[in-house]
């Protein structure tokens, strides 16, 4: 076998490969280069399952980021087990070719309870005095506590929200070559986010963001230079690239003014009802699920979705079969936004009913992705003055509500998820063998075990 290392740079696409990635430039021009054509939708946790099963969402499952649990009739966001992805993984192959075969899972998704030999994913502490302590989750156990006695405790707040940073990309690839001295896998999964923050928050603007791109392509150098000093073969990939977006798209509240969307007022504040709702959205960047109750109004709604300005395509069943997303979990229908165009989880029509988890880093409760997470509200001149007030009433161990985040979704520059971008915005598959200059998405799990075999 062949120790193989997949490291997984977010938001890597021809577009922003440059002067400002003199190692990347350098390494591209020594092995080879293919697009890979980006799966429906070009979200992380589907890409990533299309890689390491071979297998389109209809088969795995992960039909975006999140869905709309029908059993729970609760909008689910970011769930972790390894369960959810209903097909066989690449490790699992490889474990039935030669026993032998070892797998390491840093950070890539679903990375909880699956049958990787190795695995190590965020997971904060959620106190019982409201306070979220960064950590992480680790297999074996033991694991997550040498890692964070060596390298310091997982940077959480460097890895999402206004304070995204290098620092967590480091910190995962650092924790990557310990567990290879520790281990010795024969693959390595790896991933690095940290292009995926400056690249929506200020889109394709490379001066703008060249400092954000010299910090991931010293990094990759770094783990490429170890990597190769252990003998391994190294593909380098992303899940998608990020294209410069305009405008978002506020489809709840395109149904909410239609009588579809269901509103609970707790407190003088909104909250969506989705169980009670005639239709609604989960959105996620460029793809918006609609979930419709009585399936003999989708013609009807398909018909008023469809002339939203900004809104490229509707699918419906016949069309979702053509797509590969024919799966239980996805909408009754799917959005998918003009390329410069994007999709909020906003249904609120007066911000002062916004709900508090609006204002907040809150990846769970909010029915929808929400980008502007990154931005501290630019409108407020003391918004650090807060923040700090917030941190302190944190550390001194009182209730605090971190409620900084705007409500303006114009901020965001860049966006992803639409099959339909250019072919400068697709995601990448580098490595030594020459490939074609495009693959389709369930390519990559051949590649991976062809590499290791």
């Amino acid at each position: 076998m062949q120790k193989t290392v997949v490291i997984d740079i977010v938001g890597l696409s021809e577009s922003i490969i440059s002067d400002y990635t003199p190692f990347l430039k350098s390494y591209i021009a020594k092995n080879h280069i293919s697009k890979i054509k980006p799966v429906l939708p070009a979200v992380t946790t589907t890409s990533q399952s299309v890689y390491v099963t071979g297998k389109y969402p209809k088969d795995h499952g992960i039909v975006g980021n999140g869905w709309y649990d029908h059993t729970d009739a609760e909008v689910k966001f970011w769930k972790q087990s390894n369960h959810l992805v209903g097909a066989e993984k690449v490790w699992d192959e490889a474990k039935k070719r030669n026993p032998s075969f070892t797998c390491a899972k840093m950070f890539w998704w679903y990375n909880m309870y699956s049958t990787a030999d190795y695995s190590v994913t965020p997971r904060p502490q959620y106190h019982q005095d409201g306070v979220k302590a960064p950590d992480c989750y680790s297999y074996p156990a033991e694991l997550r506590d040498e890692l964070q006695a060596k390298l310091g405790t997982f940077p959480l707040f460097s890895f999402w929200g206004p304070n995204a940073n290098i620092k967590s990309s480091k910190w995962i690839a650092d924790a990557s070559m310990h567990v290879d001295a520790l281990y010795d896998p024969t693959l390595q999964l790896i991933y690095l986010p940290h292009l995926d923050y400056c690249l929506q928050k200020f889109g394709v603007d490379l001066p703008k963001i060249k400092k954000e791109l010299g910090e991931i392509d010293a990094l990759i150098e770094e783990l490429v230079t170890y990597f190769e000093g252990k003998g391994a073969d190294i593909i380098l990939l992303s899940e998608y690239g990020i294209n410069n977006v305009t405008e978002p798209i506020h489809v709840n509240r395109v149904l909410r003014r239609h009588g579809y969307l269901s509103i609970r007022e707790e407190q003088g504040l909104e909250l969506l009802d989705a169980g009670a709702s005639a239709a609604f959205a989960v959105s996620d960047h460029q793809i918006s699920h609609i979930y419709v109750k009585n399936k003999a109004q989708i013609p009807e709604i398909k018909a008023l979705l469809s002339a939203i300005p900004g809104v490229a395509k509707v699918l419906d069943a016949k069309e979702k079969k053509e797509n590969h997303i024919d799966h239980s979990r996805a909408g009754d229908l799917i959005l998918i936004a003009d390329t410069d165009k994007w999709f909020t989880y906003y249904y609120w029509l007066d911000d002062a009913k916004a709900p508090d988890f609006a204002r907040c880093v809150e990846i769970f409760k909010k029915p929808g992705y929400d980008p502007v997470e990154m931005f501290m509200d630019p409108s407020n001149p003391l918004i650090k003055l807060k923040a700090g007030y917030k941190l302190a009433r944190k550390l001194s161990g009182f209730r605090y509500l971190m409620n900084v985040i705007p409500l303006d979704a114009t901020l965001i520059k860049g966006s992803h998820g639409s099959p339909d971008c250019a072919k400068e915005f697709y995601p990448v598959f580098i490595s030594k063998n020459k490939q074609v200059d495009e693959i389709v998405p369930t390519d990559v799990y051949n590649l991976i075990l062809n590499s290791i075999f």
